[in-house]
């Protein structure tokens, strides 16, 4: 018997340094909802793809807070639209002289920017609407164009799960 209370504490204590933790259904969005579904966000840029990567990382954050709804059986909807995303340079280095050969300036790092609107709506009536937005630093890979791409899009994915997150956040709390 104390070895079982003893493996319990184990798997408690190690649950809870990974993050891992226990959510009262019932508390974590506002007017009693229990769950609500998210359809696919719309994307308003000429980014393709985004509205499924933020449609992902959002119904993720509902898996986490234990709120995502089946089909059929959602007490609510959250409505999203991607209404930013852009790429832009951020620093570039300065050229130098090394034993009398110039080098050029160089590119050092990009920054990838998006934007979404969320909306939570409850038999057909918003009851808490955000808009969130930010920045993922990407590096541009070593002069190959897929590399730059791939950098570029996981800069991408973790930005959409850091927005997704903080959005569920404000709408959970009713902000």
């Amino acid at each position: 018997m104390a070895r079982v209370r003893v493996v319990a504490w184990g798997l408690l204590v190690t649950g809870l340094g990974c993050g891992y933790r226990f959510v009262p259904r019932d508390s974590t969005l506002p007017q009693g909802l229990r769950s609500v579904c998210a359809p696919v966000f719309h994307n308003q840029t000429p980014e393709p793809g985004l509205e499924t990567l933020f449609t992902e990382s959002f119904r993720q954050e509902l898996v986490r807070a234990g709120t995502l709804g089946a089909t059929g059986a959602c007490g609510g909807t959250v409505e999203g639209t991607v209404t930013g995303m852009s790429s832009a340079p951020t620093i570039v280095t300065e050229p130098t002289v090394e034993n009398g050969v110039t080098r050029p300036a160089q590119l050092a790092s990009y920054r990838a920017y998006a934007e979404v609107r969320l909306r939570l709506v409850k038999d057909g009536q918003p009851i808490a609407e955000t808009a969130v937005a930010g920045t993922e630093d990407y590096l541009p890979g070593s002069g190959d164009v897929l590399e730059a791409e791939a950098n570029r899009l996981a800069a991408l994915r973790r930005l959409s799960e850091t927005l997704m997150r903080e959005g569920y956040q404000r709408l959970a709390q009713n902000w």
